[in-house]
């Protein structure tokens, strides 16, 4: 598959995700979507490392990364799929798109390897300002809301730290296999939630369905070896880019697709949240940056 056609399709699978994550949940209940997405995904993983020949080690410091990845996993994805059934689906897109900040700031801690220069701290500012205006429309709706998107904050940090621990124990086999190897942890987890809530219905309707069928494959099994390949063949500042599209048809697929209302709060929210994120990725290449140094740090009145 050539890269443009991989970019577009990753585009379109993350800019799809939350509404299918919110879908997957109606009339099933969230717990008994994600335990199945999560079935489905295994499945479709161990056949494609199987088709790609790629193996799936067990050794100690694999069962180390699937634990550490499994239970952040469990974390994010139990966090989120109850916030889509409290949140529109297009708020969980503009939430997630400050994963970067947060991977990047745990990494700044767990692993000494980033600096947060003074592009990168106005940039989180920007960002984080952002977030509150969305956490302020939330407040305006109900108390539900509101909870629901500190779960989705919950989520994305969670989602970071994974990444992050993960790069700590520096794994040296494919991302595919990481990816399969916290399911075969997180599975149980989720399943386990099923059995002590009883969330097992008596029927799936079609939409739920077909929502979970294409999170565990086309999320799962296609996402990820794209994303993957992105990154084999782009810089990773192209990649980024990703981040600061997604949101926006995120937003405009839950409006058309879901009748979601998009209030004028969340716009400034969403487009304040996307220029923090623009000047945290690509303020280094702006002409004066190497020359800006932050006096109220290093000089305070």
């Amino acid at each position: 598959m050539s890269v443009p056609i991989s970019y577009l399709s990753v585009i379109l699978i993350w800019s799809t995700t939350p509404l299918a994550i919110q879908w997957s949940g109606n009339d099933v209940g969230f717990q008994f979507g994600v335990a199945a997405r999560m079935a489905i995904g295994l499945i479709a993983l161990l056949v494609l490392l199987h088709v790609m020949k790629i193996e799936l080690p067990w050794h100690k410091k694999a069962r180390r990364i699937y634990l550490i990845s499994g239970s952040t996993l469990y974390v994010a994805m139990s966090f989120v799929y109850w916030a889509a059934q409290h949140i529109p689906s297009g708020w969980i897109s503009v939430v997630f798109g400050l994963s970067p900040i947060f991977t990047s700031v745990l990494a700044s801690v767990i692993l000494k390897d980033s600096h947060l220069s003074g592009t990168r701290l106005s940039g989180m500012s920007i960002g984080l300002l952002g977030l509150m205006v969305v956490f302020i429309e939330g407040m305006s709706i109900s108390t539900a809301a509101l909870l629901g998107i500190t779960a989705v904050v919950i989520s994305t940090a969670s989602q970071s730290l994974g990444s992050v621990l993960i790069k700590q124990q520096q794994p040296d086999f494919h991302p595919i296999a990481i990816t399969a190897g916290s399911i075969v942890v997180a599975l149980p987890l989720f399943l386990l939630n099923c059995v002590v809530t009883g969330s097992w219905p008596e029927t799936v309707p079609l939409k739920s369905a077909l929502s979970i069928l294409y999170l565990g494959l086309i999320g799962s099994a296609v996402g990820f070896p794209l994303y993957f390949y992105l990154l084999k063949n782009l810089a990773p500042e192209r990649v980024a880019i990703v981040t600061l599209i997604t949101p926006v048809t995120a937003l405009l697929l839950g409006a058309f697709l879901n009748d979601e209302i998009i209030s004028s709060k969340v716009w400034l929210g969403t487009t304040m949240i996307l220029t923090g994120l623009t000047i945290y990725e690509y303020g280094k290449y702006l002409p004066h940056v190497k020359k800006w140094k932050i006096r109220w740090l290093q000089r305070p009145l």
